[in-house]
C-alpha cells in the first residue's frame, strides 16, 4: 500500500499550490479595514504554513468519514463483527433499503461523534487554558490511540472504544482549528483560510475512498489497514504541531503580551500593527471580565451569534450530506452497484467534494457567505427531489434499478455534494469561528462543535433504519430541510466577509431581527448606570 501513502502526499503537495496560487492572486500589501479602522499586514508564506499544517486536522475528520462507510460494506469485516449483517447482505431476495438495517453497525460508525461531543466541551476549556496549539496535539494522541484499538480489534468492544478514542481527538481537533485558522488570517482572506479545513475534510474523505477501493480485496486484513491508515494525517498533525505558532490571540488571552505582539507582527509580515494589537488587547480585556463564559452565552446578547452557530451545525447534517458520505457505498450497493462498482463511484463523488471545496476558497471572500449558501439551498434541493423520484418510480424492495437510471443517481449525488462542498460544508465551520466575541469564542464554538457531533451522531445512528423504513422517502425529507435552510439564509443570517473578528458586534446591531436583543443589553447597561 506504499503507492497509497506517496498518493495521500501528492493531495497534500496540491493543497499547498492551492494556496499557492491564492497568494498569488491577492495583493499581498492589502489594508483590511473594518468599520473606521484600518489593519496593515499582508498573508505571509508562514501563516500559509501554519495554516495548512492546522489544517490538517481536518485530515483526521475527513478520513474517518470516508473510511467508516467503505469498511462497513467490506464482507471481511462484516463477517468477524457483525455476522447477521453479513448473511442478510447476502440473502438474494431480501429488502434493498433494509439490508444493512442493524444498530450495532451503525453504533460503530455513530459513536465517534458522541464521543467528540462531550469533549468538545473539555477543548473548549484547553483551548482558552493552554492555547489553540497544545489543544491540536492533544486531538492527535487521542487519535492515534483510537486507530491503534481499531486496527488491532478482536471483538466489538475494542472496536467501540477506539472510537470513542477517534470521537475525542475528532472534538478536540474540531475545536481548535478552525478558531486556530480565523484568528491568524488577515481579514480578507479569512474565509479563504479557514476553508482550508474543509477543503482537508474532503481530501481525507477522497483519500479514504481510494484507499476502500484498493483494499477491499485484501483478505482478510484489508479493513485493518483501512483503518490503520488513520494514523497518517494525525501523525502529520502531531509532529506539524511543533512547528506552527500559537496565534496571537491566544498568547494575549493567556496574558503573554510580549509574545502576542511579536507573533503578530510575524504573521502580518510588517511591524506596523498597533491598531489591531490594541483590538485585541481590547478584546482580551473584555474577556477577562467574563467570568464565566458559558453563563455569558446565555445573555441576550449573545443569543444572534449561539442560534446561528447551532443552527448552522443542525442545518449542515441535515442536508443529508454525512448520511450519503457515511454510507455512499452501502448506498450505491443498494441500487445494485457491485461492492467494486459502488467503492468506485464513491471515489468519484470524493473527487467533486474537493474539487468544489476550492471552488468555495476562491469566492468565499469574494462572492460571500449568503450567496454560495442561497445558491447551494437550490442546487441541492433539486438534486435531492430528483434522486428521491428515480428510486420511489424504479427501487422496490427486491430488483435492481437501470443501469442508465442508477448512473444517472451518480450523476445527481456528484451535483448533490458539489453544491454542498462549496457552500454549507466550508461555511458551517467558518461562519461559527468568527462571529463570537473574545469573551464568549472558545465556549460558543464548543456549542457549534457540539451541536454538529450531536447531530452527526443522530444521523449517523439513524440513517440506514431511516433508508429502512423511509425508502425513496428519505431524499425529500432532506430536500424539506433544505427549504427550512434558505429561508433561514434569507432572513436570519447577516453577512460577514470582509468584517474583522472582534468588530462583528456591529453586524447584529445593524440586523433587522438581531438588533433587539443587542437594544435591550443596552437599555439593561443604562438602567444600571
Amino acid at each position: 500500500m506504499r503507492h497509497l501513502v506517496v498518493q495521500w502526499g501528492e493531495k497534500f503537495s496540491g493543497q499547498i499550490n492551492v494556496a499557492k496560487n491564492l497568494l498569488r492572486s491577492e495583493n499581498l500589501n492589502s489594508m483590511s479595514s473594518g468599520g473606521d479602522k484600518q489593519f496593515e499586514g499582508k498573508i505571509t508564506v508562514y501563516v500559509v504554513i501554519c495554516g495548512i499544517i492546522a489544517a490538517t486536522g481536518g485530515l483526521m475528520f475527513g478520513y474517518d468519514i470516508g473510511i467508516s462507510g467503505g469498511v462497513t460494506s467490506m464482507d471481511d469485516f462484516l463477517e468477524r463483527f457483525f455476522p447477521k449483517v453479513f448473511e442478510r447482505k447476502h440473502m438474494a431476495k431480501e429488502n434493498n433499503y433494509c439490508k444493512f438495517d442493524n444498530q450495532n453497525l451503525q453504533l460503530f460508525t455513530s459513536s465517534l461523534y458522541l464521543a467528540a461531543l462531550v469533549s468538545s466541551f473539555i477543548a473548549s476549556k484547553v483551548c482558552t487554558k493552554c492555547g489553540r496549539k497544545i489543544t491540536m496535539q492533544a486531538a492527535s494522541i487521542f487519535f492515534l490511540l483510537g486507530v491503534i484499538f481499531d486496527a488491532f480489534a478482536l471483538n466489538i468492544a475494542m472496536l467501540i472504544i477506539g472510537r470513542i478514542l477517534l470521537g475525542v481527538g475528532v472534538g478536540f481537533a474540531n475545536q481548535a482549528v478552525p478558531l486556530f485558522l480565523s484568528e491568524i488570517a488577515p481579514v480578507h482572506l479569512r474565509g479563504a483560510l479557514n476553508i482550508l479545513f474543509q477543503l482537508d475534510v474532503t481530501i481525507g474523505i477522497f483519500v479514504a475512498n481510494i484507499v476502500n477501493y484498493f483494499v477491499a480485496n485484501i483478505h482478510p486484513w484489508g479493513w485493518r489497514l483501512a483503518l490503520g491508515l488513520a494514523g497518517v494525517p494525525a501523525i502529520m498533525l502531531c509532529f506539524g504541531s511543533f512547528i506552527i505558532a500559537e496565534t496571537p490571540t491566544s498568547l494575549i488571552e493567556r496574558e503573554m503580551l510580549t509574545e502576542g505582539l511579536a507573533m503578530l507582527k510575524k504573521i502580518r509580515g510588517v511591524d506596523n500593527v498597533q491598531a489591531e494589537y490594541e483590538e485585541l488587547l481590547h478584546a482580551s480585556e473584555m474577556a477577562r471580565q467574563v467570568e464565566n463564559p458559558f453563563k455569558n452565552l446565555m445573555k441576550r446578547s449573545s443569543r444572534p451569534q449561539l442560534v446561528i452557530a447551532i443552527s448552522m451545525q443542525i442545518f449542515q447534517q441535515f442536508t443529508g450530506i454525512n448520511a450519503i458520505m457515511f454510507y455512499a457505498p452501502v448506498l450505491f450497493q443498494t441500487m445494485g452497484f457491485k461492492n467494486d462498482a459502488s467503492l468506485l463511484s464513491a471515489v468519484i463523488t470524493g473527487i467533486v467534494n474537493v474539487l468544489s471545496t476550492i471552488v468555495s476558497v476562491v469566492l468565499v471572500d469574494k462572492a460571500g457567505r449568503r450567496f454560495l449558501l442561497l445558491e447551494a439551498c437550490v442546487q441541492m434541493f433539486i438534486t435531492q427531489v430528483a434522486i428521491g423520484g428515480i428510486l420511489l418510480v424504479n427501487l422496490k424492495s427486491t430488483n435492481e434499478i437501470d443501469h442508465t437510471l442508477a448512473t444517472w443517481v451518480v450523476v445527481l449525488v456528484c451535483l448533490y455534494v458539489a453544491s454542498f462542498a462549496w457552500s454549507w460544508g466550508p461555511l458551517g465551520w467558518l461562519i461559527p469561528s468568527e462571529i463570537f466575541p473574545l469573551s464568549t469564542r472558545t465556549a460558543g464554538f464548543a456549542f457549534a462543535v457540539s451541536s454538529n457531533m450531536f447531530f452527526t451522531f443522530v444521523i449517523a445512528q439513524a440513517f440506514l433504519s431511516m433508508m429502512c423504513h423511509m425508502r425513496a422517502g428519505i431524499f425529500f425529507f432532506f430536500g424539506a430541510w433544505i427549504v427550512v435552510m434558505g429561508l433561514f439564509v434569507i432572513f436570519l443570517l447577516p453577512e460577514t466577509k470582509n468584517i474583522p473578528i472582534d468588530e462583528m458586534t456591529e453586524v447584529w446591531k445593524q440586523h433587522w431581527f438581531w438588533k433587539r436583543f443587542m437594544d435591550e443589553d443596552t437599555k439593561d447597561e443604562k438602567a444600571k448606570n
